[in-house]
This record gives structure tokens, C-alpha cells and sequence, in this order.
């Protein structure tokens, strides 16, 4: 059983100070949490014996997990319900989240589509405008999937001449999706919906049909159970699902955990991405304008991230980290694709590289200690010019398609609202195409970047962000925010949640942890596997800075992550219980020892390991596991846990058992509570309505248990402190 781990989930949350004695009074000592049975259950691991109180909540199925998950929502449910400004919390959230958002344009077919929210929509919902006219129309409203809004859109690619969409559905917030074929021009289904479908995109082989992947169904709960073995499949359009192409995958001797497939812009090459892990992928190709179906590989290892943005003709261009840790741009023809035949177009450079292409241009997007930067190159590889941005922040977008006379990109940072742009490749201007109308004024806050010194030497950098104005005496509630896993990079980026937070004079923080990607591979593997305890460290160096320099104290501190940055929560409050004041893990990988036996999660393991590789690393992990760290008579923070009944990626079964041993074994009066979103995944598609319950009920809980008698705007009097 075992789970992918791919983005991060950035569950944002808040903090202040209270008299102590009030909370002991009025808050810790009237919870009365439910009782978690223990079972006689364990596992040996070379030699050594674990026991595991309480694997019986693993079973999801089972009528006593639902039975305890109702008991602890209850108990959590009566606890929020006492914050005296919950509710105030709720409504400022809605007031600020009610504002119209849209996507960039993208050109398909006759139309001109675009995602737009009109502000509190559950979902944003796909217009279009047919091409010469001005006239919106509502091409698909995923508001009307579902009454309460757990029914989302996962995926939408139309065929290339854009007379025919299909896209994919969440349920519940599941990674299993459905795809469902409509005819572009009357918006009616034009065959059976395809089930069954994970981890997958859909590409399309010119008009005909697409490539999508998927696992076998798991026995058992499809929840939690095992999936190993993904598969590439074609879809041709009017057949059965049942008898669609197997292209990759499904034999022993190819088990692959990933396997993707993307066809190129001008229908010619297939590309294969098989993976057994989250890093690395192998490289095959399958001409299409040849009839023999021949599978050629390109790379038959895993040693590199390497993909393929766009091909000329025969000759293709390709990202890759192949010798090259901070990424490159080759190219080489399809004759003889072998590596040794590449040749650069755009070397290595002392920053992190990522590319789009678009308009005819490749687009070279750096990362410069995690801010952004981008170059325009032809296809010769020159550089046309470095664009200029709006500001210090990040930046995404710069795709299109080559006949695409306009691209857009999108601007951000820390306090300033996602901007999208309007830009002119052969002028290399830029202009305003939407701007947000949030109910937030960006000229009252600043954001800096601070480097800070980690346990080990090693300089890290973290941008702060909060209200101008602020004193530095130590008593401003603060959100320290990480992540740091899975070559994943922390850019600068608004927040509307965050935005509320620092109108109440809070800080947020946000360090660039070794695990992450800010400074290519070797950062990455600075924060894997062995080297783990590295992301640890730098975290609590963080929070460390944050205090000496006055910023915060540790009654005013809140941690804050979620999916790997729920395990960096988990593992921090574990080690440092006296470093923070609350500590929020969100739908955390909290059982190190047994997380690679759910659903995807055995391809974690190139940043994890497993118990079960060697002597060594099961020590490692058990010594760091949250689960297995809770120690009997330990005071730790006020902790609030959350996670999703349908989180098929990271099973609820981790948060489940960390809250049963945080109950059992925890001292003093802090509370230890779990919140459980029903209808609600790993995050992706969680609906609008949810997300500001959440975020109340975060922002309270933490707030209340800092001290804070009124919302911190309303009063500068706090009970201690």
C-alpha cells in the first residue's frame, strides 16, 4: 500500500499568546478526548520489535475507524466551537475571498477558453469566447457536479483540432478519477465515462483518441491499498474501454510505480516518461506517423529528471539533469536520440532551470534563490532577452502554442495577489490582462529575504512577510511554513488566507529547506534519505532566527506544513516540544516505518528509504518518525491535526495514529486535537466553502491557545506576555 507525494499541500495557519493559567482553566482541562483501544500489533525490522497500538485504524472500511473519526470530530468540533472569534474569523475570510479570479486564456479550436470564480463559487468554472466575437458563454461549470461543491474537475485536454474535449473528475477529493468525452461544439457526452483512472493526464493522438495511465483496481480499499504497477493506455474515441491498447507497462519485468505518456504539439512523437519513484524517469519514444507501433528508448535508466518540451521536425528538444544538477536545455534528432548524440542548446548555469516554450521561443526560467528570472531563446539557442518582470517575486506561465501570437504569465509574491500578464513575444513587451480586485492594499505590508545559519553551517534563506510598521520585541504571533522534500521549490506566493493572518499583525515565514529544489539536486538530496534529519535542522534554525532576532518568541510560534511538511511538523514538535506554541501537521506522512504499504507511497522512498532496506535506515527513520516519537509525560504544543477521509495519497491512517498517541502520552494542558474533512482528499479540488471552514477553525485554534482573548487587530492588550 503506498502513496505519491507531489506537492505539497500548503495548509497556511496562525498563532498569538494567552495567559497560561486561563488556558489550563477555561480550555486544555475541559477536553475529554474519546478512547482509542489499543491491539496487540507489530512488526520486526532486523532483529527489533515495534509495536503498533493502533494499526487498527489503518482499515478505512472498517465501522470502527468511522465510529472514532466521528467521536474525535465531535470532540473537536465542541473545542473550536468556544473560540470566541471563530465565526469573525469565518466572514472576514469570505469577505476577502470574495473576489473574481481568472486564468490566462488559452487558444482552442474556434475558441478562446478561460477559468473564471466569481469570488465564493466552489469551483472555478470554464468559459469561452468563440474567436472574432465577444459573447462568454459557459463551456463547463464544475459547480454542478455536486450540490456541496466534492466534486471537482482534474484534468481537461481537447483533441487537436478542438471539435472534442475529455476531462477527468474527482470524487471526494480522490486521486481516482473519471474522464468523460463531450462533443466542443454542443456540449453533449458522446460516449460511456472511462473509471479507474489515477495519476494521469490525457493526451491526445491527433482527433482519434488519447493516452491516459492507470492501476489496476487494488483489492481492498481503494483507499488505501497497495498500487504499484501504472500502466499507459490509448483510448481510441467510439470503443469500449475494455478494449483499450495496453502501450506501456503491466509486466514484471517493466513494473513501473508512474508511467506518463504526452504526445507532442504536432502529433508526431509519443513520449513515455516510466518512473519507479518520485525522481528520475526513464525516456521512450513511439513515432506516430509510422505504422509499426516500435517503442524506442532514448534513456533506459533513472538516473536523471528528463523530459522532452518540443520537437521541430525530427530534431527534439529535451530539459534534463543529466550531468547537469541545476538543468540544461539539448537537443538531438529522433534518428539517434542517445544520449551521447545530445548536444546543448542551453548549458547548465549556477541557477535552477525549468522550460516552457511557446510562440516559437523557448523560455529559460531561473530560480535565483527561489525568486524568478527569465530568458528568452530562439530555437538556435540565442538569447532574444531577459524579460522584464514586474517586481521581485515568481513567475509561471510563458506556454502557448507555436502559432500563438500573444503568451501569458502570471506574478506573485508574499503581498501581492496574482497578477496575469499579456505578453508579446517579438517585442518583448508585457501588459496588465487581469489584475484582482482582492480586498487587500499590498502598499501596507513588506516581504524581505533574510539567510540564516542551520545547525550544520549551511545558509538557508527565508522570506518574511508582515504588516510595515512592526515592532521587534518578540510578541507578534508568527507562522513558520516548510516543506522541504521531493525537489519541490517554496517560491514567493500569495495567499488570501495568509492575507488575513498578517491583518492581524501576523508574520509569515517561509524557508527554503535542503530537500526542496531552490538550489537544484544537490540541495535535494541534502534533505534525503540519510541526510533527512538535515530538513529538520534547518527548520528548527528558522524558528531559532525567527526568535533572536526578535520577531517572535516561542509563545507566539506556530508550525506549520502539510503532506511532507506534515512529517516536518510531526518530526520537529517531536524533537524541540519547546521551541513552538502550536503546531498544525497537515495530512502528514507521519508513520515513517510502514508509509511505503499504502497506495503509492513505496515511490517515496528515493527521498525516504524503507525500513525494510537496511539495519541502518530503518534505524534512521524510527529514530525521526513522528508516530513512533511520541514520548509518555512530554508537554508538547497545542496541536491541531488535519487531514481528508478520501486523502488516497496520504492515508488519514497517519494522522489517525499520530492523534492517538499525542492523546495518550501527552502532559500538561495543551490540547491534542484531530480535525477529519469528510468528502476531502489530499487538498487538489478542495471546494472554496471547505477551505474557508478550514482556515477559521486553523487560525482560531491557534490564536486562541497564543492568548489572544479578541481577534489581534482589535486590541493590542494581550494576558501575558
Amino acid at each position: 500500500m503506498k502513496k505519491i507525494l507531489l506537492l505539497c499541500f500548503a495548509a497556511t495557519i496562525a498563532i498569538s499568546c494567552k495567559d497560561e493559567s486561563e488556558l489550563k482553566k477555561n480550555k486544555a482541562t475541559e477536553v475529554k478526548y474519546p478512547v482509542t483501544k489499543t491491539v496487540d500489533s507489530s512488526d520486526t525490522y532486523f532483529g527489533t520489535t515495534i509495536k503498533d497500538p493502533y494499526r487498527w485504524l489503518e482499515d478505512d472500511r472498517s465501522e470502527e475507524t468511522a465510529t472514532w473519526v466521528k467521536s474525535q470530530n465531535t470532540v473537536t468540533g465542541n473545542y473550536l466551537d468556544q473560540i470566541p472569534y471563530r465565526n469573525e474569523l469565518k466572514e472576514r475570510l469570505k469577505e476577502i475571498w470574495n473576489f473574481e479570479r481568472f486564468s490566462a486564456p488559452f487558444n482552442e479550436g474556434d475558441y478562446t477558453y478561460f477559468y473564471k470564480n466569481d469570488g465564493l463559487q466552489n469551483q472555478s468554472v470554464l468559459y469561452r469566447t468563440k474567436k472574432g466575437e465577444t459573447q462568454d458563454e459557459v463551456f463547463l461549470d464544475p459547480n454542478t457536479f455536486s450540490n456541496d461543491g466534492t466534486v471537482s474537475l482534474g484534468g481537461l485536454s481537447f483533441s487537436k483540432n478542438g471539435k472534442i474535449a475529455a476531462y477527468a473528475i474527482s470524487e471526494g477529493g480522490s486521486d481516482w478519477r473519471k474522464i468523460i468525452v463531450m462533443d466542443a461544439e454542443s456540449k453533449a457526452i458522446t460516449e460511456d465515462t472511462l473509471v479507474d483512472i489515477k495519476f494521469s493526464g490525457i493526451s491526445w493522438k491527433n482527433n482519434d483518441g488519447f493516452y491516459y495511465s492507470s492501476y489496476d483496481k487494488p483489492k481492498g480499499s481503494e483507499l488505501s491499498a497497495k498500487t504499484d504497477q501504472h500502466k499507459l493506455y490509448y483510448h481510441k474515441l467510439g470503443t469500449s474501454q475494455k478494449d483499450d491498447a495496453l502501450i506501456y507497462g503491466g509486466t514484471s519485468e517493466q513494473k513501473h510505480r508512474y508511467v506518463g505518456g504526452n504526445v507532442t504539439e504536432d502529433g508526431r512523437f509519443l513520449f513515455i516518461t516510466p518512473r519507479t519513484s518520485t525522481s528520475g524517469n526513464k525516456l521512450l519514444m513511439m513515432d506516430l506517423s509510422k505504422n509499426d507501433g516500435k517503442i524506442v528508448t532514448i534513456l533506459d535508466d533513472t538516473d536523471s529528471d528528463t523530459y522532452v518540451i518540443d520537437n521541430v521536425g525530427s530534431t527534439l528538444y529535451l530539459v534534463t539533469n543529466r550531468n547537469a544538477p541545476n538543468q540544461k536545455i539539448v537537443k538531438v534528432d529522433a534518428s539517434n536520440p542517445l544520449p551521447e548524440n545530445w548536444e546543448d542548446l542551453i548549458p547548465e548555469t549556477d541557477n535552477v532551470l525549468t522550460a516552457s516554450t511557446g510562440s516559437g521561443n523557448i523560455f529559460a526560467k531561473y530560480m535565483v534563490d527561489a525568486i524568478s528570472k527569465v530568458k528568452q531563446y530562439d530555437y538556435d539557442g540565442n538569447l532574444v532577452r531577459e524579460i522584464d518582470l514586474p517586481g521581485v517575486g515568481s513567475v509561471g506561465g510563458f506556454g502557448g502554442k507555436r502559432e500563438d501570437i500573444t503568451l501569458y504569465y502570471s506574478f506573485t509574491n508574499q503581498i501581492t495577489p496574482s497578477t496575469i500578464y499579456a505578453f508579446e513575444p517579438k517585442s518583448g513587451s508585457s501588459s496588465v490582462y487581469k489584475k484582482p480586485g482582492i480586498d487587500f492594499n499590498t502598499e501596507d505590508y513588506e516581504t524581505k529575504q533574510v539567510f540564516f545559519t542551520s545547525k550544520d553551517g549551511t545558509k538557508v534563506p527565508m522570506i518574511i512577510s508582515h504588516k510595515k510598521g512592526l515592532k521587534l520585541n518578540g510578541k507578534n504571533p508568527t507562522i513558520l511554513y516548510g516543506y522541504g522534500g521531493f525537489n519541490i521549490s517554496l517560491t514567493p506566493g500569495f495567499s488570501t488566507a495568509n492575507a488575513v493572518w498578517m491583518e492581524q499583525g501576523g508574520i509569515y515565514a517561509v524557508p527554503n529547506l535542503r530537500g526542496g529544489g531552490e538550489y537544484g539536486k544537490k540541495w535535494h538530496l541534502a534533505g534525503t534519505q540519510m541526510n533527512k534529519q538535515n530538513v529538520f535542522d534547518d527548520f528548527i534554525s528558522a524558528a531559532e532566527y525567527l526568535i533572536e532576532n526578535k520577531y517572535t518568541s516561542s509563545e507566539f510560534l506556530a508550525i506549520s506544513g502539510g503532506s511532507n511538511g506534515g512529517l516536518l511538523v510531526g518530526a520537529t514538535m517531536t524533537q524541540r516540544p519547546d521551541l513552538m506554541k502550536v503546531a498544525l501537521p497537515a495530512v502528514g506522512v507521519l508513520d515513517m516505518l510502514r508509509y511505503h504499504t499504502f497506495t503509492a507511497g513505496a515511490g517515496w522512498a528515493y527521498d525516504y528509504g524503507t525500513a525494510e532496506d537496511s539495519k541502518e535506515m530503518f534505524e534512521y527513520l524510527k529514530n525521526y518518525s513522528p508516530v513512533h516519537n511520541v514520548k509518555p509525560g512530554q508537554a508538547y504544543p497545542a496541536t491541531l491535526i488535519t487531514t481528508g477521509d478520501h486523502d488516497d495519497r496520504v492515508v488519514p491512517a497517519h494522522s489517525f495514529k499520530f492523534a492517538a498517541e499525542l492523546q495518550s502520552k501527552q502532559s500538561g494542558t495543551n490540547p491534542t486535537l484531530i480535525r477529519i474533512e469528510t468528502d476531502a482528499g489530499h487538498g487538489a479540488g478542495t471546494p472554496v466553502s471547505k477551505t474557508i471552514d478550514l482556515y477559521a477553525d486553523v487560525f482560531g485554534f491557534a490564536l486562541y491557545n497564543m492568548g489572544f482573548e479578541v481577534l489581534p487587530n482589535k486590541t493590542n492588550e494581550k494576558v501575558k506576555g
